[in-house]
């Protein structure tokens, strides 16, 4: 099962990063590839949200549960239905000299087992570049604040 990781360091505190992270509703305002983020349902810590994206033309959409962890600066999440086998990951925003490392790791299945030799690496570079384009919109709208 591939797994992505990227970091971006983001001049800001990791508290201002966090907080525009777990803004997902506000998302497709400055994220090209997010088209819409619903939110299900609201808990104390935590949030059920629909997601619509496009990556290379294709529309993906999927139903996650989001936990968030004011004190440590994380959001755990895994989806619940949707277009892959598996898709879950956590989001980190840790203080470093300069700003904040803010971190982001997604693992994914497709559930195709004879096609995944084949597509896992397309969609995990794919998905790697999707991560990136956020970790970039994060860093721009804290930096700018």
């Amino acid at each position: 099962m591939p797994t992505v990781e990227v970091t971006q360091l983001v001049k800001g505190s990791p508290e201002a990063a966090y907080r525009l992270a777990c803004d997902m509703e506000s998302y497709p305002q400055y994220m090209e590839n997010v088209r819409e983020v619903k939110v299900v349902e609201r808990g104390p810590s935590y949030t059920v949200t629909a997601w619509t994206t496009v990556v290379d033309g294709r529309e993906f959409k999927w139903v996650e549960k989001d936990v968030y962890d004011d004190k440590n600066l994380t959001i755990t999440y895994n989806q619940i239905k949707g277009d892959l086998k598996k898709f879950a990951g956590q989001w980190t925003f840790r203080p470093v000299e300069g700003g904040t490392l803010v971190s982001l790791v997604v693992e994914f299945d497709l559930g195709i087992p004879v096609l995944s030799t084949m597509l896992h690496p397309v969609l995990a570079r794919k998905t790697e570049e999707n991560c990136r384009s956020m970790l970039q919109a994060i860093k721009a709208r804290v930096e700018e604040a």
